[in-house]
């Protein structure tokens, strides 16, 4: 590689497990994850002089993988998998998944989500951007950001209700039930 590509490598072998496992998130498909994942370093190569400018690429790159992601959505058929791909581990002091009975109810319920769900929660909850960022990342309002997310814990709740604590709640003025921020 020329000096044109300087680091990318070195990016990709450092950060690729962590991009593969939000990618299995937001995908909820190994096989799909591992071919969005494919097509965002792809296109961030092509822009790697440019994104690498101030030494930090990965907001860039999760951006990039963000949007191939949800344009795939966009594109195939609107069936919800039947299993989520099972995502690697992850080693971070946010990871709740150092119990992995925990680790596989929450695996379990996020398959039962809609797409559009599982996203909006894997951006907001995992990826820990605000409502604006989850917003501008999928190509929404942050009206459709606030209201998915509330539709997908009250779900969650639903379906794992042995987590509750986990989605904490609060109840708000008109009644119903609020995300604990």
């Amino acid at each position: 590689m020329t000096d044109r590509y300087s680091g990318y490598t070195e990016f990709v072998d450092s950060r690729g497990r962590a991009l593969l496992r939000t990618a299995c998130l937001l995908t909820g498909d190994r096989t799909e994850a591992e071919d969005a994942l494919q097509d965002a370093l792809v296109k961030a190569a092509a822009k790697w002089p440019r994104i690498n400018a101030d030494g930090n690429p990965e907001p860039y790159v999760r951006k990039i993988l963000y949007t191939v992601t949800i344009d795939r959505w966009r594109w195939r058929n609107r069936r919800i998998p039947e299993q989520l791909g099972s995502a690697p581990d992850r080693l971070s002091h946010r990871d709740p998944g150092h119990d992995v009975d925990q680790r596989l109810v929450v695996t379990a319920a996020l398959a039962r989500l809609t797409v559009r769900q599982r996203q909006v929660l894997v951006l907001r909850f995992y990826e820990d951007l605000t409502e604006a960022q989850t917003a501008h990342a999928m190509k929404c309002s942050v009206s459709t950001v606030k209201s998915q997310s509330r539709l997908a814990l009250q779900r969650l709740r639903e379906l794992a209700p042995e987590l509750g604590d986990a989605f904490g709640t609060e109840t708000i003025e008109n009644g119903t039930e609020g995300v604990r921020a």
